[in-house]
């Protein structure tokens, strides 16, 4: 009897190891904004120009990537490895011939700026630095704006420096072309170069000897970005990123003869245009911004795409989107990474189907797809999601509301006490129109919020001054006829003590909600979250002193929360990528969000932003929560349904 008890007791763990796994994995784990998943294989972080060798082997250049080195290399649309280390480059400038690789370097603290290095392409590794230009303290902006090789020679722009400077390859300084403001470079066939002045709008020649030739006068408001010589069709492609967003194609007629355009690839307006697609939207030839043109040996196009966003460090942006076209310019395929530090807030209005980041759309799965890029440089150029000036490093991470058929989008940086407003209308598609921002004059407030934020899902905003232990709460009153959205004067509810120093704020209007995260205890430092978060239900209805559940963290570094239906989810940094499930009417840990199985996506190290998780309660019953993904440039979402 024993004997069957025991055989009994064995048979019920053997069932109960075989279901507990599947139990366990009551969630998906899933990924877009990077066309691939794993930290071996995805697309590398925010690419500003880019090489192609003849036989198809694509090399980009970023100021940032997080786990690679910042020279990425791509054959057959997959991840080759990459070179140097993650912000050895500044990205504005790369070139190579049949042994090498030429890239501008970042500043640093011992050579300064205006540096080139030359790495071998089969080793990986530097062995020549190349002083280009006399400006070595920029540490923000470009210093050297252009690359090419012809034969023997490399030929640098130096943008301070107002020339185009001639070496060898090995470094050995020939001669300067005086030109004002160069940019991206080209060589013909003939050697004669070819300098993109990009302010200006033109394209001015020169011979190899340094003697001036033909000039390009595009329209004036025209910004040629990029060029390729195409030297079996004797052709100049330029890449435009003025208004028009597309490539202009000049055929060469020889040294006396001025070039003339024959044609463009891309269609006119780009991602702007509203003839093939909505305003916003991007596709197969509705380019962003041209960052780069390459073609290989097999005549297939090279386009890359950097779609507008990031501020001074031009690294944020965590825009890859690299097109190829075979030689009748009929997409091949896409390599895309389209976030860095930024996060992905389910849509309401599409029932958390679209995501929201502070600057592009996405949709799907396993990867996803790219949407639209939601900023307009031409009709708004002074979009706080482009000021170069921006103290927070770019407004990469979003919250959005549908109030009936409006959308509110709020964009603010990693660890924010600035948040900019958005709207939507018609017109415009998925432009995000700016409004203004809190603290600012649209909200009559002055004082950074620093302790939390909340877009609510009826467009009303709470949010709390820096020291001033007050919950300020700013109805929405309505919508003009363009969608612009406005506020009420704010309401101020004193700060239960019991929760000073407060640091986060969460209202589920639905329920009328409010969940208040409690700072560090004698710390400086609000952006962090201590261990105490409570839970107020009536929130409006009165209740401001009786908060339940308190829910107490127990697990290091809580930095980010985001909350929906009955769940808040938590977040850290420093320690480990769980993602915790708090149930909001218990206070129970009810599960642990890490990686389904198998585990297939990675899913990255940690959060390190405030607002880097969203989520969202599907109609279905299914939470979506998604977290940013700094170290494979994607953001990670989660779908769980609670109870299966």
């Amino acid at each position: 009897m024993l004997k069957k008890r025991i055989q009994a007791v064995f048979a019920a763990a053997v069932l109960i190891a075989t279901i507990a796994p599947e139990c366990q994995a009551q969630y998906s784990t899933d990924w877009i904004a990077n066309t691939y998943g794993t930290s071996s294989t995805y697309v590398g972080n925010g690419a500003r120009s880019i090489w192609v060798a003849p036989e198809g082997i694509i090399y980009t250049a970023s100021l940032w990537d997080e786990n690679e080195g910042g020279v990425a290399i791509y054959g057959n649309r997959q991840n080759m490895g990459s070179i140097g280390i993650h912000n050895e480059f500044q990205g504005s400038a790369i070139t190579g011939n049949a042994t090498s690789i030429f890239a501008a370097l970042q500043y640093d603290r011992t050579n300064g700026s205006g540096w080139v290095g030359r790495y071998n392409r089969t080793s990986k590794t530097r062995d020549l630095s190349i002083s280009v230009s006399a400006t070595t303290t920029q540490t923000r902006g470009d210093v050297v704006t252009g690359l090419a090789t012809s034969g023997s020679l490399l030929y640098a722009s130096d943008f301070p420096g107002n020339r185009v400077r001639v070496f060898t390859t090995d470094g050995v300084w020939q001669s300067d072309i005086n030109v004002a403001a160069p940019g991206a470079l080209a060589v013909d066939s003939a050697g004669n170069v070819w300098v993109a002045q990009e302010n200006a709008g033109t394209i001015v020649e020169f011979s190899p000897t340094g003697a001036a030739l033909n000039t390009i006068q595009m329209s004036a408001t025209s910004r040629p970005s990029a060029l390729y010589f195409d030297a079996t069709a004797g052709q100049l492609l330029v890449g435009d990123e003025g208004p028009d967003m597309n490539i202009k194609i000049y055929q060469s007629a020889g040294v006396s003869a001025q070039p003339t355009q024959v044609g463009t690839f891309g269609i006119q307006g780009g991602y702007l245009d509203t003839t093939t697609g909505i305003k916003g939207q991007v596709g197969d030839k509705r380019f962003t911004r041209v960052a780069g043109i390459g073609k290989d040996a097999a005549g297939t196009l090279y386009v890359l795409n950097n779609p507008w966003g990031g501020t001074w460090d031009l690294g944020r942006n965590g825009n890859t989107d690299i097109h190829a076209y075979d030689s009748s310019g009929t997409l091949q395929w896409t390599l895309q990474a389209l976030n860095f530090e930024g996060n992905g807030a389910p849509d309401p209005a599409t029932d958390g189907a679209y995501f929201y980041g502070g600057f592009n759309v996405y949709t799907g799965t396993a990867g996803g797809t790219f949407v639209a890029n939601t900023v307009d440089p031409i009709d708004y150029p002074s979009d706080p999601r482009i000021n170069i000036n921006d103290t927070q490093r770019g407004e990469h991470f979003a919250q959005i509301a549908a109030v009936g058929a409006n959308r509110i989008l709020v964009a603010a940086g990693q660890n924010p006490g600035i948040f900019y407003f958005f709207h939507f209308n018609a017109a415009n598609g998925y432009i995000a129109i700016p409004d203004g921002s809190l603290p600012g004059a649209a909200f009559n407030a002055t004082a950074l919020i620093t302790g939390g934020f909340c877009l609510d899902s009826n467009g009303n905003v709470w949010a709390g001054p820096d020291r001033t232990n007050r919950i300020y709460y700013y109805p929405l009153t309505g919508f003009d006829a363009d969608g612009t959205p406005s506020w009420g004067a704010g309401i101020a509810y004193a700060t239960p003590r019991t929760i000073l120093p407060l640091t986060r704020i969460i209202y589920l209007a639905d329920s009328d909600t409010m969940i208040l995260a409690q700072g560090i205890v004698g710390s400086t430092d609000w952006t962090s979250i201590g261990t105490r978060v409570e839970v107020y239900h009536g929130w409006l209805a009165g209740n401001q002193s009786s908060p339940n559940p308190v829910i107490n963290l127990t697990s290091a570094n809580p930095k980010s929360i985001t909350a929906a239906g009955n769940y808040l989810f938590v977040g850290y940094v420093s320690t480990v990528p769980n993602i915790d499930a708090f149930n909001l009417a218990t206070g129970s840990l009810d599960t642990t969000l890490t990686n389904s199985s198998p585990a297939t996506v990675d899913v990255g190290n940690n959060v390190d932003s405030m607002y880097g998780l969203r989520s969202y309660l599907q109609s279905t019953g299914e939470y979506v929560v998604t977290k940013d993904n700094y170290n494979e440039s994607s953001i990670i979402v989660y779908r769980w349904t609670p109870g299966l």
